[in-house]
């Protein structure tokens, strides 16, 4: 991919020149993907997160929105401390670092951050990873098996061992094509720092917590046994770490 940035008057927009030639507000604006057809769906508890079939094929759009408390104050405007320090593009400076790494991650398009006096708000465009379903939404059912949870883990040590810390490794943020394809997806506020063990924990933890919440009847005996294989996948360094 060929990163590039675009910027005017109080806007900045990064984006791959290699998918995208003339970088334009109409990337990231709904009602344009709308009208001209290209807006195909919603995905599914991803806030706002728009489904579109483009012109360099299909995408996702993702809107910045706060989340807790802050949202009572302000749905989609943030703090601004400069266009590189914005959430749209960090993240999108994230994933095209681990572009050649191979990592298993969505590929970015274009992200944009727009200043609004001491505030700004922000969209991030990706390439949408097809035939996919959230490992949350197989909770319990039989095609989750022993195979597919070996490798969710393998697939987050490959990310823990290029130094990629997820802000919010949960069920959500894990996408399964068949048992043995898996993605990690939203790495808002993202880092890579080598050997952050404690953080790499805490991912494993957080992502617990995640299938403790979300587990269909509380079989907690079946749980175990998922998770167990988790780690066993997590606890075998791929190949290219050897």
């Amino acid at each position: 991919m060929k990163p590039r940035t675009h910027k005017q008057d109080t806007q900045v927009i990064v984006y791959d020149a290699d998918c995208i030639e003339q970088p334009g507000t109409e990337l990231f604006d709904a009602e344009s993907w709308e009208q001209s057809g290209g807006l195909v769906g919603l995905a599914e508890g991803r806030g706002s997160a728009l489904l579109l079939e483009t012109s360099f094929g299909p995408a996702v759009l993702r809107r910045y929105l706060r989340g807790g408390q802050a949202a009572r104050f302000s749905r989609d405007r943030y703090f601004f401390t400069g266009f590189e320090h914005s959430r749209p593009l960090l993240e999108f400076n994230i994933l095209a670092t681990l572009q050649p790494l191979g990592l298993p991650a969505p590929h970015p398009l274009a992200a944009q951050c727009i200043r609004d006096g001491l505030f700004y708000t922000g969209s991030l465009l990706t390439r949408r990873i097809p035939d996919v379903v959230p490992l949350a939404d197989l909770l319990g059912c039989e095609e989750a098996g022993p195979e597919l949870w070996r490798a969710t883990g393998a697939c987050i040590r490959r990310f823990h061992e290029q130094g990629v810390v997820h802000a919010d490794l949960n069920a959500r943020n894990i996408l399964i094509r068949d048992p043995e394809t898996v993605y990690l997806i939203d790495f808002d506020r993202a880092r890579i720092k080598k050997d952050a063990h404690r953080s790499f924990e805490a991912n494993l933890r957080r992502l617990r917590r995640s299938l403790e919440k979300l587990w269909p009847g509380g079989e907690r005996q079946n749980l175990e046994k998922c998770w167990s294989a988790l780690m066993q996948g997590y606890r075998v360094l791929p190949e290219e770490s050897l």
